[in-house]
């Protein structure tokens, strides 16, 4: 069973920030372009933020734009989020994602998603 494993979630004031952590394992890590995706009450699952596997191109959600960063450590198999000036809306549950290319095949991997919560 592969297990993604995020940690960093909490609760933060308005304007605060947190760092988002997903730990994955090796042997998809390279292999794979990771994604953070959110879902408050609610409302349904959204994409936040992607990097592919080289590290070397990212993309946002407009909502988050100029606020949050992603970014990977291949040599510790670790992406980050890196979520700054956060504001109420961005309370939710957010979940990494692993798409990877296996074997000729195409998987995705979930992890079981941290608490992010923005409020006075």
């Amino acid at each position: 069973q592969v297990q993604l494993v995020e940690s960093g979630g909490g609760l933060v004031q308005p304007g605060g920030s947190l760092r988002l952590s997903c730990a994955v394992p090796k042997f998809i890590f390279s292999r794979s372009a990771m994604s953070w995706y959110r879902q408050a009450p609610g409302k349904e699952r959204e994409l936040v933020a992607t990097i592919n596997s080289a590290g070397d191109n990212t993309d946002y959600a407009d909502s988050v734009k100029g606020r949050f960063t992603m970014s990977r450590d291949n040599a510790k198999n670790t992406v980050y989020l890196q979520a700054n000036n956060l504001k109420p809306e961005d309370t939710a549950v957010y979940y990494c994602n692993a798409a990877a290319r296996l074997f000729g095949q195409n998987y995705a991997y979930w992890g079981q998603g941290t608490q992010v919560t923005v409020s006075s």
